[in-house]
């Protein structure tokens, strides 16, 4: 266990997450603010988990599997990822459908950013969305986090929504 919340328990994926993640990445709701391809087989989803599971070898933290402390049933994952093309740490969750609405990602996202700033010290965390994807974004704003700017994620591509935060403003908001 990484991180244990009132509701939640966020740990490292494994291999075993395959079933339960599939059903996350193949879902269209889901995946419509990713601006990723849905993901339609367990070896697919298998390389997503190694993908996370390097982050944690490589930085210490990643995206975490999300889970119902009563009864430990995943809802989806939440955690930090590096983005070496911005040289920033970026808190990112995605869940299930059938446990949107109900607060976890607000929840999940507080215990994430204390855990940055608090146990690892980060200095600055950022979070993007597609500016459709105003769910998200309320998210953002309700942990304390401070509206950055509009720009794309790729070059070319379409803006998206930026905010940003440090321990500061997390502990004055």
């Amino acid at each position: 266990m990484i991180i244990e919340t009132e509701r939640l328990i966020l740990r490292e994926l494994v291999p075993t997450d395959a079933e339960n993640m599939l059903r996350l990445h193949s879902n269209h709701q889901v995946q419509k603010y990713t601006g990723e391809d849905l993901i339609t087989t367990l070896e697919d989803i298998y390389g997503k988990i190694k993908e996370k599971t390097n982050d944690y070898e490589k930085y210490g933290y990643g995206r975490w599997a999300t889970t119902l402390k009563n009864g430990k049933q995943f809802v989806g994952w939440a955690g930090l990822a590096y983005l070496p093309e911005f040289n920033e740490i970026d808190i990112g969750y995605r869940f299930l459908p059938e446990f949107w609405g109900k607060g976890i990602a607000t929840e999940a996202s507080h215990a994430i950013l204390t855990y940055g700033f608090d146990k690892l010290k980060l200095k600055r965390i950022i979070a993007i969305a597609m500016n459709e994807n105003k769910a998200s974004i309320r998210v953002m704003e309700k942990v304390g986090m401070q509206f950055d700017k509009y720009a794309p994620y790729e070059p070319g591509g379409e803006d998206c929504t930026w905010y940003w935060c440090d321990k500061e403003l997390i502990t004055n908001n």
